[in-house]
């Protein structure tokens, strides 16, 4: 397994775990699990976020197609199998 840990614009937390036969995002949002929405487009992960702010917005580049996504409490999960 290997780890890659990014912090954005907003300093939010955003984790990649590489495994033999997958590859997982895990990010912490921050927001409720109702306020997020996420469409896969091709392998493009589009997130989308209903903050008190207004709407924030992020994308990220997958490995493949093939991904299922889950939130938790805040967090996003983005797994694509191998």
């Amino acid at each position: 397994m290997s780890t890659k840990q990014l912090a954005g614009e907003d300093e939010q937390i955003v984790r990649r775990y590489e495994y033999e036969d997958s590859w997982v995002l895990a990010a912490e949002l921050g927001f409720a699990d109702e306020d997020i929405d996420v469409d896969v487009v091709g392998e493009t992960a589009i997130v989308v976020a209903d903050t008190p702010e207004g709407v924030s917005e992020a994308e990220f580049e997958l490995p493949g197609s093939d991904a299922s996504v889950e939130t938790n409490n805040g967090v996003l999960t983005i797994t694509v199998e191998k």
